[in-house]
């Protein structure tokens, strides 16, 4: 992570990548262990995670679409549908994400995950907490820490040969 010389933020996503792999391995601490990416980014992030670290089977997929607090005014994102291919009942969850922010999205993934059963624990792994949370809600890790603007987004994109990079956007 640096800054340019205009004083715009630049993440190196690929790097923040490769440190979230190793607090990931780290938090896969028993054979019930199971990756929940949340769509997007944090989908995209699961399924190459899963394949690095070498867990059998497929990532689960969650949407926050049908618990948000906000559906009323936002509807059906165009997102994708969650998708968990493993028993919920159990299960240690990690869940993955690309951003976390206000903690709204996540509380509505965990709200969607109990819909499915309940889990023996879940933890958190971000690639970027930006901070300003509105909820009690933290990462159990996260490859880096930034403070944004609330006018900017930071949003993950994966190029076709999988690799990812960070775009900072006027929200």
């Amino acid at each position: 992570m640096t800054s340019s010389e205009s004083g715009a933020l630049f993440l190196d996503a690929e790097a923040l990548y490769d440190d979230m792999l190793h607090g990931v391995q780290r938090l896969c601490t028993s054979p019930r262990t199971r990756l929940v990416g949340i769509t997007s980014g944090g989908a995209w992030l699961a399924q190459r995670l899963q394949r690095d670290i070498g867990l059998a089977g497929e990532p689960g997929i969650i949407s926050s679409a049908l618990h948000r607090d906000d559906f009323s005014t936002r509807g059906l994102a165009a997102g994708g549908q969650t998708v968990l291919p493993f028993e919920v009942e159990g299960a240690d969850i990690v869940l993955i994400d690309d951003v976390i922010y206000t903690g709204r999205t996540l509380r509505a993934v965990i709200n969607e995950l109990f819909d499915y059963g309940r889990p023996a624990s879940v933890k958190l792994a971000v690639l970027v907490d930006r901070g300003g949370r509105e909820l009690p809600l933290q990462p159990d890790y996260a490859a880096a820490r930034v403070a944004l603007p609330a006018a900017e987004s930071l949003a993950l994109a994966r190029a076709a040969d999988g690799r990812f990079s960070f775009h900072v956007q006027e929200a």
